[in-house]
């Protein structure tokens, strides 16, 4: 899978517009979801026109600090979830490979 992109479309202080370049859209939406969770958010938002169209855009505009920002809190925050789960998910596997071997 190629890494995602993001290019700026547009930049305010309050607001960004990114096109995101080899987007997965099982990614996007809980950007998007974590961004809306962050108080300093006002909101977040994703376009997505047909995939041969066009990549996405993210449209974020935040309350207070930089939206940029609110991308990297939000990404941080679901780089741990994920890693949480991917544990999570090896020692579901070791505890059925042990009981598999045991039988």
């Amino acid at each position: 899978m190629k890494e995602m992109e993001f290019k700026v479309i547009s930049k305010q202080k309050d607001e960004i517009v990114v096109e995101v370049i080899n987007a997965d859209r099982t990614l996007l939406v809980p950007l998007v979801e974590e961004m809306n969770h962050d108080d300093k958010v006002e909101y977040a938002v994703y376009h997505y026109d047909h995939p041969y169209l066009g990549n996405p855009t993210i449209k974020i505009k935040v309350r207070e600090g930089k939206p940029q920002a609110a991308i990297k809190r939000a990404a941080k925050k679901l780089e741990k979830v994920y890693d949480e789960m991917y544990l999570e998910f090896e020692r579901a596997l070791r505890a059925v490979q042990v009981r598999t071997q045991e039988k």
